[in-house]
């Protein structure tokens, strides 16, 4: 049976940032996910690194705050995956008055130690420049920055990060339960794929469940839980892109919710997102969470009172759902519950540790790992901060420099000539300076292998099964690469059918 310092539950954003920084700290690490690798709330987000300007009406002063300081860390150690992305917000005086979104955006500008990304500032909404695809009554809005990440490769990545330091990540692999024996956990797991089950022991135990942490402490665990969880689906949709130029919108709804206009994957516009309570019993029972036509017609109608088309259902190409595992701290309205963690600690049994965590983003699960870190100072003692340093896999191009990613895309293009640069392009963002190792000695196209349609290729998809843990269709076409979202239906059973053969 082997024993670890720290058995983390949960292969979401928030466990894969836990298990790499503890294990670069020395620890010795083991991570197990009854699923795939951020197969639930972590690949279903907004796709943002953002400090939440709306969370500023809620008085959240301390998580924007670290939300915005944690773009800059993100921008450093992530350069492929998180990139700046302008926002521009039309303004309706009847909803929020100038002066009030004047003072947030310079709150914004200055709370988080900007240093990358450009200031705030009011700007015409000109029909063909920053007012293109709205409505002509917008005449004037403000601009501001944040950034956009792509979220599940940001797990995957930790994951890799952490393996790389020594930990053992075990994903498909289910927790049945956890039981503690004198100074220390002993651990119960199932494989997904071979039902075979194994035992293992930890000092500490970390719960990053996320929708599940509740239900882990009080099953699992067999403990009462220290802390409540409100459980909120958000659903995005994508439909085809609605301008050509790079900005996104953010608009303001009658509800005084925010509605974000994305563009998406070059040929799509994402928006989203709502937020829908979910009950427990619901969750318990397996079901994936979707879409729901009430939810898809609400996003419809917010984004149509902007854009000069009306957007309609019937123009979906996808829609995702997740479900948002919030700390539950009595608000009524679900958009006014806090998206700021907490960090709760059995202390039944001080020998033998159960850190469970609640809430939190995807934006502060750096920061939120240093805290877990803290938290566990009686047990590991006191050893330094890094995570904010050492770039995660393929993100060692960054040199303090804008034009970084454009001289990484310029080395792929003289290396590798006879490659569609737009093919580059898309390679270079996943993999960042691994994507030389992903493409080999290829010289052409028909030396990656298969071609499987939207720019997927065999050689990548062989790498993601080795280096990524992917095991399903699903695992590459909608989370480590979004591949599917340029397939038909033919192509995407064509893929499966080969995963299926390939693992």
């Amino acid at each position: 049976m082997d024993r670890y310092d720290l058995a983390i539950i949960g292969g979401g954003i928030n466990g894969c940032g836990i298990a790499r920084d503890a294990a670069g700290r020395g620890l010795s690490v083991l991570l197990v996910e009854a699923g795939d690798l951020a197969g639930a709330t972590s690949s279903a987000s907004t796709k943002l690194i953002h400090g939440g300007l709306r969370y500023l009406e809620y008085w959240e002063w301390r998580l924007v705050s670290e939300a915005l300081a944690e773009r800059e860390a993100l921008l450093r150690i992530a350069p492929h995956l998180v990139w700046p992305l302008q926002f521009v917000l039309p303004h309706e005086s009847h909803l929020r008055p100038a002066w009030t979104i004047s003072v947030g955006l310079f709150l914004y500008d200055h709370l988080g130690g900007r240093r990358s990304l450009p200031g705030s500032r009011s700007l015409r909404l000109d029909p063909e420049g920053y007012g293109i695809g709205l409505k002509k009554e917008f005449k004037r809005g403000f601009s501001y920055f944040d950034c956009w990440v792509d979220d599940a490769r940001l797990v995957v990545l930790n994951a890799r990060s952490a393996e790389q330091h020594g930990a053992r990540i075990m994903p498909r692999t289910r927790c049945d339960s956890a039981r503690r024996a004198g100074d220390e956990w002993r651990l119960e797991l199932r494989s997904a794929e071979t039902d075979q089950i194994s035992e293992a022991r930890a000092r500490v135990l970390v719960n990053a469940a996320g929708p599940w942490v509740k239900s882990f402490i009080e099953h699992e665990a067999g403990i009462e839980s220290p802390g409540q969880v409100r459980l909120v689906k958000g659903s995005h949709i994508v439909v085809p892109r609605i301008h050509d130029r790079r900005h996104a919108f953010i608009l303001q709804n009658p509800d005084r919710r925010i509605v974000f206009l994305i563009p998406y994957e070059r040929r799509f516009t994402l928006i989203g997102t709502t937020d829908v309570p979910v009950d427990e019993a619901a969750l318990a029972q397996g079901r994936e969470p979707r879409a729901s036509p009430e939810e898809i017609a609400y996003l419809c109608e917010a984004a149509s009172r902007y854009t000069r088309v009306p957007i309609e259902p019937a123009q979906l190409r996808w829609s995702y759902s997740g479900v948002r595992a919030l700390y539950d701290d009595g608000s009524r309205n679900p958009s006014a519950v806090t998206r700021d963690y907490h960090l709760l600690v059995d202390g039944a049994a001080a020998k033998a540790p159960l850190l469970s965590v609640f809430g939190g983003k995807i934006t502060t699960y750096r920061k939120l790992a240093e805290r877990v870190m803290d938290a566990l100072k009686p047990w590991f003692g006191s050893t330094k901060r890094w995570t904010d340093r050492e770039a995660l896999p393929g993100g060692d191009f960054y040199r303090g420099a804008n034009n970084s990613f454009d001289r990484l895309f310029d080395e792929l293009r003289a290396r590798y000539p006879e490659l569609r640069p737009h093919f580059l392009a898309r390679l270079a963002r996943r993999h960042g300076t691994l994507a030389g190792q992903v493409l080999g000695t290829a010289r052409n196209e028909s030396d990656l292998g298969r071609s499987f349609g939207g720019d997927l290729y065999e050689a990548e998809a062989c790498w993601m099964i080795e280096h990524e843990w992917a095991r399903s269709a699903d695992d590459i076409l909608w989370r480590r690469t979004k591949c599917g979202l340029h397939m038909n239906e033919e192509q995407r059973a064509r893929f499966a059918e080969w995963m299926t053969g390939a693992v």
